[in-house]
């Protein structure tokens, strides 16, 4: 199955429809992909990283969840599937799929299905609506990103701290120096390596083209991300999807901070779902550089709006009594476009 999921697209699959060898399978995502090619043109990919993605769901035998979902990034113009990292996007349209695919049965008008993520062990619980028992993408819920309104389907994230690196803050500082540019190493869900649009010479609220045509800039935040992929316990990420590089400013459209998002070597149209959660948390610690530009309002439960090219996304943030975030929210949508056979 084809769908869009936030504003992500890819390939949805029942595990037991792909081949079990991990290299096989790989194969068979590239072919179907059609990488690597700049333009993906002998394959289903759109030329682009938020539109080469695919979801593995199976059954879970795990107490208390649906479904297992396994997301794989699937490299346009390298030969490369990647396993390194969550998709938040990708993840709006998992309850749905399971539901379509009969992993799960549908409750009542609305349909709650928990979602283990399998690149890092977190849960996910997705509210998606089921009027009559069947799934819907019709509805009223607007995302910037996405053209159109659809059914919402919330998102609730449980135990996403450290979830690739092993602690929100894998070295344990709230900012060091790295390259001669002051970072905070973080992840809540997504490694991140959060700096000042400032500090590496731009404004924060450049457009993606600009962005990716800035190969000065490019430069300077890789060398970056390679310096710190130890630091974050990555290894070596030359060849990885991971840390995504986070240029943050201060907010201009009336949310709580701007941000330029690298995916990590093209700039994100707008800004991954888990992506924007680790942002929103780095806005919350104090020394940190996001926490000098972002605007928060007081109280344990904060409506984080992360402003992106091309609008925003909005985190519910809830603290506890040590000020530490323990759950984190979003509201996202999603759409099934295609359903039937793909060939490798």
């Amino acid at each position: 199955m084809w769908m869009r999921g936030g504003t992500s697209k890819g390939g949805y699959f029942l595990s037991d429809d792909l081949p079990r060898d991990t290299a096989a399978r790989d194969a068979l995502l590239l072919r179907i992909m059609g990488s690597p090619d700049p333009v993906q043109i002998d394959g289903m990919g759109g030329a682009d990283p938020l539109t080469s993605k695919v979801a593995v769901v199976t059954r879970s035998t795990r107490a208390g969840v649906d479904v297992d979902y396994l997301f794989l990034q699937v490299f346009v113009d390298q030969a490369i599937v990647s396993d390194a990292q969550n998709c938040g996007n990708i993840l709006a349209g998992v309850g749905p799929f399971a539901i379509e695919r009969g992993l799960v049965a549908a409750t009542g008008d609305e349909t709650r299905v928990t979602i283990f993520m399998e690149n890092t062990g977190q849960v996910a619980v997705a509210t998606v609506a089921t009027p009559g028992g069947q799934v819907t993408y019709d509805g009223a819920a607007r995302i910037d990103g996405v053209p159109g309104t659809h059914a919402p389907v919330p998102i609730e994230f449980r135990d996403t701290a450290g979830s690739s690196c092993g602690a929100l803050l894998p070295t344990g500082l709230a900012v060091e120096a790295v390259e001669g540019v002051a970072v905070t190493l973080i992840d809540n869900g997504m490694p991140c390596v959060v700096m000042k649009a400032a500090d590496v010479g731009i404004t924060g609220y450049e457009d993606r083209e600009s962005l990716d045509a800035n190969a000065g800039l490019k430069a300077r935040i890789e060398a970056i991300r390679l310096a710190v992929g130890e630091r974050m316990n990555l290894g070596d990420v030359r060849g990885k999807s991971v840390p995504k590089m986070m240029l943050v400013a201060p907010p201009r459209g009336g949310g709580a901070v701007t941000v330029r998002s690298f995916i990590p070597h093209r700039a994100h149209a707008t800004i991954g779902v888990l992506g924007a959660v680790s942002v929103a948390t780095a806005c919350l610690i104090e020394g940190s550089p996001a926490a000098e530009v972002a605007k928060v309002s007081p109280g344990r439960r904060k409506t984080l709006s992360v402003e992106h090219p091309t609008g925003e996304m909005s985190c519910i943030l809830e603290l506890d009594d040590d000020g530490a975030v323990q759950s984190a929210a979003l509201l996202r949508t999603a759409r099934k476009l295609m359903d039937g056979v793909v060939f490798g």
